[in-house]
């Protein structure tokens, strides 16, 4: 059996410069909308898109660009909703992500409107969505409101950029096998992409071996058996309840 090391979880870091936004057609609109700050069709808007899709990049250019506050929605009911908006921008991270704290979220729209601010969203879906979630009707009507622009699925130009970026942010130049390789076989996504560089990196480190196309196949084919694993332990507790 080979032997492994535990590898150390030293942090990359990952630059959300400019310079390091990979634009294609599936963020276009999204940046576009970033670059014409201030001129948007409403003091909110929304970009929406799943997890890694660029969402929290693009919110960082625009609070570099702004000197926006960025503030997570699950953090809203203990802000300090007047400093946020004193700059004169805003970011609001991952609303829909859990519980929408209403009263919190009404005042800093209300904060929003009375300081004519700007307020960048990031969601998973469009805020309209959440209307008929929420008991505040003045809330429902300004999320119904609220435009939203959605960064579409990467096309392959894009995730072959990414995925250079991914390697390149932990000091790792991959071959060209291997990156065809994963571009055929993870989920089209940059946050699947992500997650499989990250393991990519932890299990040669762990196992002491080079990066290469074998290695990678080891991990797909075990994070493949994982997940059937997985799918059918759901399917017996559905069977049984």
């Amino acid at each position: 059996m080979p032997q492994q090391q535990i590898p150390f979880d030293l942090p990359h870091v990952e630059s959300r410069a400019r310079d390091d936004f990979l634009p294609g057609p599936a963020n276009e609109a999204a940046l576009a909308l970033v670059d014409a700050w201030p001129d948007w069709p409403a003091l909110s808007v929304a970009l929406v898109g799943p997890p890694g899709s660029g969402k929290s990049h693009l919110a960082a250019l625009f609070a570099e660009r702004s000197g926006a506050a960025t503030v997570r929605t699950a953090d809203l009911g203990a802000a300090d909703l007047p400093r946020l908006v004193s700059s004169g921008a805003v970011v609001l991270e991952n609303l829909g992500d859990g519980p929408v704290p209403e009263a919190a979220l009404f005042h800093l729209f209300n904060l929003v409107t009375e300081h004519r601010a700007s307020m960048l969203v990031t969601a998973p879906r469009v805020p309209a969505m959440l209307a008929d979630t929420v008991a505040t009707r003045d809330l429902a009507s300004r999320l119904r409101a609220m435009p939203a622009v959605t960064l579409g699925v990467p096309d392959d130009a894009l995730l072959a950029a990414v995925a250079l970026k991914l390697f390149a942010d932990r000091q790792i130049t991959p071959d060209e096998g291997l990156l065809a390789y994963l571009l055929t076989r993870v989920d089209r996504s940059i946050g699947a992409l992500r997650d499989v560089v990250a393991q990519l990196d932890r299990e040669a480190l762990a196992r002491k071996r080079p990066l290469t196309r074998a290695l990678a196949s080891e991990l797909l084919r075990a994070r493949s058996q994982a997940q059937d694993s997985d799918d059918d332990t759901l399917s017996d507790r559905a069977e049984t309840t």
